[in-house]
């Protein structure tokens, strides 16, 4: 959630009213008094424009008027009253005295109830909590909010709980509009690019957006068949388990790098230093992620995401090429066209 902030402003303390605190118990006066006896400058407290409500810094506030100030700085802040609650969390969170147990779960309670779109890992993020931590809390919660077909991550990405429904509105869009881009049926949809190109192509091929789950039957014992249902059923689970091998892309690059009409043309250089860049074994990229700082893995995340849609994209725009040569490609009639 994207927080509107203009430049730090000098409020006066008279005018500043005490915000809805995530703290059950209200402000430490330890805490107060230990700010109060520090010379260098705190950060600025938040203020909410429209009510000059603090969001955040009250402990600051108070320590600023024990020292006998008469003025503070302050960031202004533009939302609603569940946008600041939300932002106070995570302020306290990461900064300043740290909320109890208690405070956590009794704050990640009240923004599943006001946000019931964010996903269990962005409100656990927000709140300090666990993801699972969150989740109970969601499933405990007595307001209807658990009915929604969509959460929205840490990312800002929306994603449907129900991927069936998203998949079926993919299919929807795509009809009404057959040159829409992945991208922009998954943002309608709600559903990965991915996703996307996935019914896509099980619409060109006359099947269904949705994969229909077909019943494991279970012949009983017999003579013919000696084997009981509880034999049959692991050897179904097996079977599901059975993947087609993918080619080597070593092996599909050695032979991309020999073509000449990809090395003689600068395009078709960049795109085989490209592919060469993402030629990578497993363990590489297990080494490549070991070496990605916490801090930083949210971000790495997001764009190797990013990247992946894009190669998505990009392989889907292949594809159409070749499927619309082919509808394209004509057998010549005998002695027409072939030199006679």
């Amino acid at each position: 959630m994207q927080i509107r902030r203009q430049d730090v402003v000098s409020l006066p303390i008279a005018l500043l009213i005490p915000g809805e605190s995530p703290r059950l118990d209200g402000q430490d006066a330890e805490h107060v008094a230990r700010l109060a006896e520090l010379d260098e400058q705190l950060p600025p407290i938040l203020v909410d424009r429209r009510t000059m409500r603090v969001i955040d810094g009250m402990h600051r506030l108070l320590a600023a008027s024990l020292k006998g100030r008469e003025a503070i700085d302050a960031e202004l802040f533009d939302g609603s009253p569940e946008e600041a609650f939300l932002r106070a969390v995570e302020a306290n969170v990461t900064h300043g005295l740290p909320l109890s147990q208690d405070d956590r779960r009794a704050a990640a309670a009240r923004i599943v109830e006001a946000h019931p779109q964010m996903s269990d890992r962005a409100i656990a993020r927000a709140s300090g909590l666990g993801a699972k931590s969150v989740a109970a809390i969601r499933r405990t919660s007595t307001e209807a909010v658990t009915q929604l077909a969509v959460r929205v991550g840490r990312d800002g990405k929306v994603r449907p709980l129900n991927s069936a429904e998203g998949r079926r509105r993919a299919a929807e869009l795509i009809a009404e509009n057959p040159e829409a881009s992945l991208r922009q049926v998954a943002r309608r949809a709600g559903i990965s690019p991915a996703t996307v190109s996935d019914v896509r192509k099980r619409l060109l091929s006359g099947e269904p957006p949705v994969a229909e789950r077909r019943p494991v039957v279970v012949a009983p014992a017999s003579e013919e068949n000696p084997q009981t249902a509880s034999e049959q059923v692991p050897r179904q689970r097996v079977m599901r388990k059975v993947r087609l091998v993918q080619p080597d892309p070593v092996a599909l690059l050695e032979k991309l790098l020999r073509d000449p009409s990809l090395r003689h043309k600068e395009e078709g250089r960049h795109l085989l230093r490209l592919l060469q860049q993402n030629a990578l074994g497993n363990r590489t990229w297990a080494k490549l992620a070991a070496v990605v700082p916490s801090h930083s893995r949210d971000l790495v995340v997001d764009l190797a995401r990013q990247y992946a849609e894009t190669w998505t994209e990009f392989a889907q725009e292949l594809d159409q090429g070749i499927r619309a040569m082919g509808k394209d490609v004509r057998v010549p009639q005998q002695g027409v066209g072939m030199g006679a």
